[in-house]
């Protein structure tokens, strides 16, 4: 639909676009790697079982064999089919756990053990046969006949290897003992699913760096849908703008409603301004309560003559105090002695000498 309107996906994947195809289950993990894992891990399985199946199987055909001359060979009842079952779960249920495990755990590394039923919910699109039909033809189905050739073509050559090489060994099996024979033939087929095992994990690699090639460029983006992601989750810029616009009046709005209460107010005539208060009773020191720079400097002065606030001209004082000083905190220390002597020499005008008896 992107490319359709002009937009193509040229933009990488955001942190919130992953987090929400694992959540519906987009997930790239390679197939071919999957088999190859639990195809070795059968093959080690059956290598390591087959003394066990064996001994399973004779027994259980040397038990049955010697009821062929038994005028009633059902006379065991129920029994008979138990140890059947038992004798197949035996020989069978190891290689089926070891499958299951393999095939769980080869998919769970590839995903990261992610768990969501969403790929499980019904979903009409998948029945349009037009779409069908695109993915038929589409290039991940051109891929994957790719690797089944690829396959085909490795398993016939590596059979056709086998052949030649050991053809006259096989012929040799003729004349040799069941045992012997069978046991050369285990090994032969055991050395061709090596080979097997071996190639298929070379096509499964390339497999692998593909599936991941092609998830990643599936979920690339758009200029206009990482804008629109960015305003979904952080908010319309202009929005936040206008918010941030009207904290700020609001800020100034109390700071300035301050001004009143200040005991001085220290400037640099246009360019700073800092009003500063200090009550003995509940102050250790001078509070800042107003500061601004250039117009906001020239309104914190006329609200402050309008309440009567003493103003002084200070320039390095009040440039210092400006850059030095937060709002509603006291000065710091190296104020003390600038400050304090323009406070005693308010007091002294206003007659309020007795704050420092």
């Amino acid at each position: 639909m992107a490319e359709a309107n002009g937009q193509e996906k040229t933009e990488k994947p955001t942190g919130k676009r992953r987090r929400d195809a694992r959540k519906d289950g987009n997930l790239f993990q390679s197939k071919d790697a999957v088999t190859v894992v639990m195809l070795f891990g059968v093959f080690y399985m059956i290598r390591m079982t087959l003394p066990s199946i064996y001994r399973t199987m004779r027994d259980v055909m040397l038990r049955y064999f010697s009821m062929v001359g038994n005028s009633d060979p059902f006379s065991e009842g129920p029994n008979m089919y138990v140890y059947m079952v038992v004798s197949i779960l035996k020989c069978s249920l190891p290689l089926l756990l070891m499958s299951l495990f393999l095939g769980f755990l080869g998919h769970g590394i590839q995903t990261r053990f992610n768990l969501t039923f969403k790929p499980l919910r019904p979903k009409f699109s998948k029945l349009n046969p037009i779409t069908g039909i695109k993915r038929l033809f589409g290039i991940k189905k051109l891929v994957d006949l790719a690797k089944n050739l690829i396959k085909i073509g490795l398993l016939i050559a590596l059979l056709y290897g086998l052949l030649k090489d050991d053809m006259i060994e096989i012929s040799r099996m003729f004349d040799m003992p069941i045992l012997l024979s069978t046991s050369r033939m285990l090994q032969m087929v055991f050395d061709l699913v090596k080979r097997v095992c071996l190639a298929f994990a070379i096509v499964a690699f390339f497999d692998y760096l593909y599936q991941r090639w092609d998830y990643e460029n599936n979920l690339k983006m758009t200029k206009q849908e990482v804008k629109d992601e960015y305003k979904n989750t952080e908010g319309n810029p202009e929005i936040k703008g206008r918010i941030r616009s009207v904290q700020r009046q609001m800020a100034l709005s109390r700071m300035m409603q301050k001004v009143p209460q200040a005991d001085v107010i220290v400037r640099n005539p246009t360019h700073f301004a800092v009003a500063l208060r200090y009550d003995p009773e509940r102050d250790n020191a001078p509070i800042v309560l107003a500061k601004g720079q250039d117009s906001l400097a020239l309104r914190i002065v006329k609200v402050g003559e309008e309440h009567g606030v003493f103003v002084i001209e200070n320039r390095p004082l009040a440039r210092a105090l400006y850059a030095s000083c937060e709002l509603d905190r006291e000065i710091p220390a190296e104020f003390y002695g600038a400050v304090a002597e323009i406070l005693v020499y308010i007091y002294k005008a206003s007659n309020r000498q007795d704050m420092f008896q």
